[in-house]
């Protein structure tokens, strides 16, 4: 992306909230490569979820791909493999008014798309799963608020919301869209132009809070709970799954009965 400063940003030291719980594009650009889906597979699948009776879910960058959204590490088409960007780190944000401004400065131009993202089927079947009493709880490491446009409710959103920011100074809570009317009008003559997007429009993920996710995982396996993994390609979870499927989840979630 490129961007001209200065860039005015509105008054006060903001970030994106990670405190509180809470398709464009063509599909197949970041979607990595996967084989047609396996009848056996789904019903192994389909017996692991009727035989749950507290099921917890837990998406990655991996379920919005299908929305158009690209993710950091998928294989040949996540960003980490196409292209240098890296996300801004919270050390970083905090310490520099420079980089606050490099972000926001990203952020502004990026926001009008990513906003714009819509759920795609694999979001809308877990929102049923829930609806219809199944899905006990839905832990998501995204920011991009698709599980929630997708009318799920029992829901944490493990690092926040890209659609709720923070001030570092007096902890008022906005939303996204009122500061970035906050910026057009601090900004009118400003412009830039926006090479793709991230998962997390630069929204920095630590490597403590990346780690995090993976504790849930190991937490079942102590309690010796039944773990079952959808995603394209290998995970370092792998060999603590009783289930390991390589599909898209927008194909193969849709196929389950979740009663």
């Amino acid at each position: 992306m490129n961007f001209r400063l200065p860039f005015r940003a509105a008054k006060g030291c903001w970030m994106v909230n990670h405190s509180q719980h809470c398709s464009h594009g063509s599909i197949g650009l970041f979607v990595p490569p996967s084989p047609p889906v396996d009848p056996e597979k789904v019903k192994e699948l389909q017996r692991f979820i009727t035989l749950s009776k507290r099921l917890l879910v837990m998406t990655g960058a991996g379920i919005s791909t299908e929305s158009g959204i690209p993710d950091y590490r998928s294989e040949k088409v996540g960003l980490y493999a196409r292209t240098d960007r890296r996300p801004i780190q919270h050390v970083d944000f905090v310490r520099s008014a420079r980089i606050r401004q490099r972000y926001w400065a990203r952020n502004f131009v990026g926001w009008p798309l990513f906003s714009s993202h819509q759920p795609n089927p694999a979001h809308w079947a877990l929102s049923n799963w829930e609806r219809l009493g199944k899905l006990h709880w839905l832990v998501t490491q995204n920011v991009d608020a698709l599980h929630t446009k997708a009318g799920s409710q029992r829901l944490t959103e493990l690092h926040g919301c890209m659609h709720r920011v923070l001030c570092l100074h007096c902890g008022e809570r906005t939303p996204r869209g009122v500061l970035q009317e906050r910026f057009e009008v601090l900004n009118p003559t400003w412009g830039a132009e926006a090479h793709g997007l991230a998962p997390d429009g630069d929204v920095f993920l630590t490597e403590e809070q990346v780690y995090s996710g993976y504790r849930f995982i190991l937490t079942a396996r102590e309690k010796k709970l039944p773990i079952a993994i959808l995603n394209i390609g290998p995970t370092r979870s792998d060999n603590l799954a009783c289930l390991k499927l390589d599909s898209r989840c927008g194909e193969l979630l849709p196929l389950i009965d979740p009663h």
